[in-house]
């Protein structure tokens, strides 16, 4: 049911009376949550349910959304705290999104394009594993910001941090990942040059 909507018209439909507009919205986004949900509580299956809680939820609270950042924003901020939730009533660690599996499953998605599938996979393969050896602070922001197309206004209002300092952060969690791929991705990082 892909529609020509854009998120907005699609909230405001559903906000509306047509309910089965939603679906359009998790068309759209259920890679975008899974991806976020797999990195946090590693399990597919549970990562499974966790998405299905957070568009459950998402439906649930939809008048919430004032639209004053992008409904990713919104999104993934439900996303997180969803995840907490699950896995703080599993007792399980609550992990950082710096798990490489997370993009080769957005990965292993068909995009058209194979001739240059292998070496794409390989190269976001050595990024995704160069992110995992960051601490998850850094992960998480450069997470955010390339992964999931935040802005640095949206990072910093879902981390609940100043503008500034996101970008601060963004800039040391950038070093700190080149530092590590020129350690561990030398002969790598050579060739893409």
């Amino acid at each position: 049911m892909s529609t020509g909507l854009n998120d907005t018209e699609i909230i405001s439909k559903v906000l509306n009376g047509d309910h089965q507009a939603y679906a359009g919205l998790v068309e759209r986004y259920q890679n975008y949550v899974f991806t976020l949900t797999l990195r946090m509580v590693k399990s597919r299956e549970d990562a499974e349910e966790v998405a299905q809680d957070v568009f459950i939820k998402a439906y649930k609270y939809l008048a919430d959304f004032r639209g004053a950042s992008k409904f990713t924003t919104w999104l993934y901020t439900i996303v997180n705290n969803t995840c907490i939730s699950f896995l703080r009533k599993k007792k399980l660690d609550i992990h950082s999104l710096d798990n490489e599996k997370v993009f080769e499953v957005a990965d292993n998605q068909d995009s058209g394009m194979r001739a240059n599938l292998v070496e794409q996979k390989s190269k976001v393969t050595m990024v995704s594993r160069a992110i995992s050896m960051l601490n998850p602070d850094d992960a998480e922001i450069i997470t955010l910001f390339y992964k999931a197309e935040q802005t640095l206004d949206e990072i910093a209002q879902v981390l609940g941090i100043e503008t500034n300092t996101a970008k601060v952060r963004l800039h040391r969690a950038r070093t700190r990942l080149k530092e590590k791929m020129e350690v561990h991705f030398a002969e790598e990082v050579k060739d893409l040059n």
